[in-house]
């Protein structure tokens, strides 16, 4: 089957195919597939009115809504780029990247659990921004004003804007998570995106009769793209929501017949957590998780307690979208220990620091290359060839092994890696090794100075529900487990590990926290 080539084509065709069947549930708000489009459409009007147009970029700064997709949707058909906003972000946060990425217009929220968000950004410098509209509020920005503002769905300006629009033009500018320094806006095109996930869907197995239910941000790709989008490529209804809340997600799997979860390692530990007796979770057909190390035990219970016919896991980032996708003929441990295969249309290499490639069973960091590859960083063409070669090949950053089976399996961030005694520790190992412990439900080893043997491990570690667990034991533990270098010198047991929205664990806070309590010229 022809792909459409732009994502309002994705909208139109859905519209099409599926015409007055759900493409979304918000509570008691059903909107269909024939409803979206109109809804979009007489977005796009609204912003045309507004003076939006090609090359322009729209930021949307608000928590999952039906009117994030909208206004989403509204923007690209308009010919603007859509630049989504991390809600976690500050003022001076969210008002930098507005800047820097010259948003036209921002479509935000009034207040979000107590904040507010115009308000953070009422004393930024923000010379570009002509418009701002609150979801939901009061005054003549609120949505509701501005889509009024338009000429409607069957404006002649909206047919003429989608016709206009090409494979090759921007669709969006994600700006990366910031666990690794100053975030780069990621310029992704429809195109590429459009193709890239309508693979992923068909490697998760997204079926046009699923409800999946989207707790991951929009402004992240697995919430945007690997979310309501790929909903759009195939037809299943979204569930979105605002934020996670286990009773709330229990009583939309035993109530509303969601049968597809995307979410990170701790939606599901949650899930499995929560009490379930006289609840019906037999709609659960598919689970998709990532962005975090991912136990054996957890994949295996996601499916014999919660039901799950399938738990996928994957490998991707900002740059590239989706990488790598676990498959059906893969066990729990393929499940968790790796991220399957190498998407079809994109290549993958392992190479040393030194850009040779390494052997089969070999440490080296993954190149890729493909449709999946960003257009660049925005603005900024140093780092762009900084990190996409002349041949086209990303460096992605990450350090992997290629087994024989060609499935990949992630050691770590290449800037996580850590020297203990002149032997190259790889925090991702160890974290897996310590979770096999029956005592340890999650864990996340940084590197901290030590003056004999360079630097040495600390393990941050949340204990099972009801384990007694203690830093020495779990120390002695790991000495018996793994080599010695592995082993970490220091543990602390905390009761949960600081992450992100995407649910990526924050290293950088956790390094500070133990350069603080272990500072240079630490002996042990």
């Amino acid at each position: 089957m022809t792909l459409p080539s732009t994502i309002p084509a994705v909208l139109a065709e859905a519209a099409t195919r599926f015409g007055d069947r759900p493409a979304l549930i918000d509570r008691a708000r059903v909107i269909s597939f024939s409803g979206l489009l109109d809804a979009a459409r007489s977005a796009a009007s609204a912003f045309l009115t507004q003076g939006v147009g090609p090359g322009d970029r729209v930021a949307i700064w608000a928590p999952n809504s039906p009117e994030w997709i909208l206004a989403a949707l509204g923007a690209q058909m308009a010919g603007a780029a859509i630049v989504p906003i991390n809600t976690r972000l500050k003022g001076r946060e969210a008002g930098d990247i507005l800047r820097r990425a010259k948003v036209c217009l921002l479509v935000t929220v009034e207040t979000f659990l107590g904040v507010d968000y115009p308000a953070m950004i009422a004393g930024e410098d923000l010379p570009q921004l002509r418009t701002i509209v609150r979801l939901p509020g009061d005054g003549a920005e609120t949505w509701t004003a501005f889509m009024a503002s338009g000429a409607g769905s069957g404006a002649p300006a909206v047919d003429r804007s989608i016709a206009a629009l090409s494979e090759t033009d921007v669709s969006d500018i994600l700006f990366t998570s910031g666990t690794t320094g100053a975030p780069k806006g990621v310029i992704s095109a429809h195109g590429q995106v459009i193709a890239l996930f309508a693979e992923w869907a068909r490697i998760v197995d997204l079926r046009e009769e699923d409800r999946m239910l989207i707790v991951n941000p929009f402004f992240h790709t697995f919430g945007y793209k690997a979310g309501w989008l790929a909903c759009l490529i195939v037809g299943a209804t979204m569930v979105p929501t605002a934020q996670f809340d286990v009773d709330q997600t229990l009583a939309l799997i035993d109530q509303g017949g969601v049968s597809f979860v995307p979410g990170p390692p701790t939606l599901f530990q949650s899930l499995l957590s929560a009490p379930r007796e006289n609840l019906d979770l037999s709609s659960l057909r598919v689970a998709v998780t990532g962005a975090a190390n991912v136990p054996p035990s957890l994949v295996r219970r996601m499916g014999s307690e919660l039901g799950f016919q399938r738990v996928v896991t994957g490998y991707g980032m900002t740059e590239c979208g989706v990488i790598a996708m676990s498959r059906p003929d893969q066990d729990a441990e393929g499940v968790a220990l790796t991220c399957g295969r190498v998407l079809p249309g994109l290549e993958l290499r392992l190479v040393d620091d030194a850009g040779v490639d390494v052997e089969p069973g070999r440490d080296g960091e993954i190149l890729v290359r493909g449709y999946g590859v960003m257009v660049g960083y925005l603005d900024d063409p140093v780092a762009t060839a900084e990190t996409i070669d002349a041949e086209g090949w990303l460096r992605t950053g990450d350090i992997g092994v290629l087994a024989p089976d060609a499935t990949l399996r992630i050691t770590d961030r290449k800037k996580d890696m850590y020297i203990c005694g002149g032997f190259n520790c790889y925090p991702a190992e160890i974290e897996h090794r310590l979770c096999e412990h029956p005592g340890v439900a999650m864990a996340a080893v940084v590197g901290v100075p030590d003056e004999r043997m360079g630097e040495v491990g600390k393990a941050f570690v949340v204990p099972r529900p009801g384990a007694q667990l203690t830093p020495e034991a779990l120390i002695a533990w790991a000495r018996t487990e793994m080599a010695n270098y592995k082993a970490p010198r220091f543990v602390a047991i905390v009761a949960d590990l600081p992450r992100n929205a995407a649910g990526k664990v924050l290293r950088n806070a956790l390094r500070d926290e133990a350069l603080n309590a272990h500072p240079p010229h630490a002996t042990a």
